[in-house]
């Protein structure tokens, strides 16, 4: 069969992929020709910068520790003025979306190169796109000016990422997979690449929550972080607003969402099905993340019944563009089986 016409736009990211990759920092830096980097993280995380520091010597300039969860623009302008101050020619963002968005906050104001060092399985460090949050108000967009030159992945730094935030953090790279794999721009390449994330991490979650082994366990552990990477990078190459809310509510939403797109994307929806081993997509992942402990109901999150109401509201009048309608009764059902815990037909 003769393949479909498409567009594939290949991001010019370098990726180092491994573990105890993360030796390679010095010569990361100074391959991007730079000697006075400045490293980020989240005052929880600041272990893994000093680590870094460590690493770097003189090539680092400064810690800054304060990144913050949805990217507010008060700490970027902070986070800007310090990289100032220091005379930083560079980047280093060590942690997880919290940290990896100032990273590319402070490029889109200053175009200083970035090395992203995840910690989780985000994937949010393969894409050109920025979420950014000024008084409460959230916003996106796309520009290769956010996009890290440099990815390090080393699979020795999310073994302290608990397994029950490991396996939440899974699921939202799966998210971000099925979401490309039903873009309109949408090719055979991202599609190998989304399938390729969403078996890795499905396969990899299991043995991250029951392994008992050091070694298989970070085999486990690799292969998520591989995972992470193809589905970051196939949402990255097609689009998305990545305008995900936690990761928690998102591995709710997701079996009840993929239900509810599958007669309007039913090609798309197979290949998560496929990838997954399963039949039926939306019950696959509901078991899966059910079966490994994670929340499977917005009302153990902590959600309101009386709230669904409005959160149906506002979904049905998102542009957000998505394969079925956007029906506000049939949100509203969405989202009461989501906050009972229902598994989706």
């Amino acid at each position: 069969m003769m393949p479909p016409p498409f567009v594939y736009n290949a991001l010019p990211s370098r990726v180092v992929f491994g573990t105890s990759t993360l030796a390679h920092i010095a010569r990361e830096v100074e391959n991007l020709q730079c000697c006075r980097a400045l490293i980020l993280t989240t005052p929880q995380q600041v272990d893994h910068g000093k680590a870094v520091e460590e690493l770097l010597g003189e090539l680092c300039v400064g810690l800054y520790t304060n990144a913050t969860m949805h990217t507010p623009t008060h700490v970027t302008e902070d986070a800007v003025k310090a990289a100032d101050e220091l005379r930083a020619d560079c980047i280093v963002a060590v942690g997880g979306g919290s940290t990896i968005g100032l990273g590319k906050a402070i490029a889109l104001h200053t175009d200083l190169p970035q090395i992203a060092i995840p910690t989780t399985y985000a994937g949010s460090e393969a894409t050109p796109i920025l979420g950014q949050t000024q008084g409460g108000l959230k916003t996106t967009q796309r520009t290769l000016k956010v996009l890290p030159e440099v990815i390090i992945y080393d699979a020795n730094l999310t073994l302290s990422l608990p397994p029950q935030m490991s396996v939440t953090s899974g699921v939202n790279a799966i998210a971000h997979a099925v979401e490309a794999l039903y873009s309109q721009d949408a090719n055979p390449i991202t599609d190998l690449l989304a399938q390729e994330g969403i078996k890795s991490i499905a396969n990899a979650l299991p043995s991250i929550i029951n392994e008992s082994n050091p070694e298989l366990l970070l085999q486990a552990r690799s292969t998520a972080q591989y995972g992470a990477w193809a589905c970051g990078t196939c949402l990255g190459a097609v689009g998305g607003t990545f305008n995900l809310p936690h990761a928690e509510t998102h591995t709710v939403i997701l079996p009840h969402a993929i239900a509810y797109n599958t007669s309007y994307a039913r090609e798309a929806i197979a290949k998560v099905a496929s990838s997954l081993g399963v039949t039926n997509a939306a019950q696959g992942i509901f078991d899966l993340t059910k079966g490994l402990g994670a929340p499977y109901s917005l009302k153990e999150l902590g959600m309101r019944e009386e709230d669904l109401e409005r959160a149906a509201d506002i979904a049905a009048k998102s542009p957000y563009p998505n394969p079925a309608p956007l029906e506000k009764e049939k949100l509203l059902k969405l989202l009461t089986d989501a906050w009972a815990g229902v598994r989706p037909e």
